[in-house]
């Protein structure tokens, strides 16, 4: 073969090669990138949603933030009912079904009396994408069942453990009426006893229509809330519950709703 054949050929195959090098790395990075589940904002599900709100708080206008608590019922959430009805104010809480929903019971029956929001948290808090389809989905029917069992009312949110949910957990989630709430701001208050701490972390990170995540079964949280709760106002934000901020969007099942 001719030298000049043979170096002409080596370029055609450079090139070739590169071009294929640069589509693998476009492909890879599109896959990295793109986002394997449905999700919204808060915001945008209202800004494409019609209608009125039904009760007195409709976020289009007011300067909302959701506040949510994980993890119980527990023997400080009676305490923390206590003051989100002196304060006259309604949370949602993802509530846990071993030590949980199954030992407070009473507990669980007197937020859903008093108007709270009720959202499923799992049976034994599993991490959902690190477990059998099977299973996850075993975590998330056993807890709706649980919580209908004593309120008589079957939740349509839910919270990940850890936030961490994939394709599968929102297939789960759209079969069983769930959306997905995870969320903007958190204390860490699983970390630190600090109420002071845990006050400043909320501050520090709250916006116009974030949600707040705090835990009612760790120490520091519960006699944080009125500080918290004081400033927030004194801020000028309404303090609502997931469908309050959502509204007059309906929450979707198997979406993932993130500020």
């Amino acid at each position: 073969m001719p030298f000049n054949v043979r170096i002409r050929r080596s370029r055609i195959l450079i090139a070739v090669a590169t071009a294929v090098a640069a589509a693998l790395a476009v492909a890879l990075i599109l896959a990295l990138t793109v986002t394997t589940y449905d999700h919204t904002s808060p915001r945008a599900a209202r800004g494409k949603a019609s209608g009125s709100v039904a009760g007195s708080v409709d976020c289009r206008k007011a300067k909302c933030v959701a506040l949510t608590f994980d993890g119980g019922p527990s023997l400080t959430t009676p305490k923390l009912l206590d003051i989100l009805k002196q304060e006259d104010l309604h949370a949602t809480f993802f509530v846990q079904g071993k030590g949980h929903i199954e030992k407070y019971p009473d507990i669980l029956r007197r937020i859903s009396h008093e108007g709270h929001e009720i959202g499923n948290h799992t049976w034994y808090h599993e991490v959902l994408t690190d477990i059998d389809v099977d299973d996850a989905r075993q975590e998330l029917t056993r807890t709706q069942s649980a919580i209908e069992k004593i309120t008589g009312t079957r939740p349509i949110l839910m919270r990940p453990p850890e936030g961490r949910t994939n394709r599968d957990v929102a297939k789960i989630c759209r079969d069983l009426g769930l959306a997905q709430v995870l969320w903007s701001v958190t204390a860490k208050d699983y970390e630190t006893t600090d109420s002071a701490l845990i006050t400043k972390r909320v501050l520090d990170q709250t916006h116009r229509d974030g949600i707040i995540l705090l835990h009612d079964l760790h120490k520091g949280t519960v006699p944080a809330v009125p500080g918290i709760i004081k400033a927030l106002k004194q801020r000028g934000y309404t303090i609502v519950t997931v469908s309050q901020l959502l509204a007059p969007a309906k929450p979707q099942p198997g979406m993932v709703y993130r500020p």
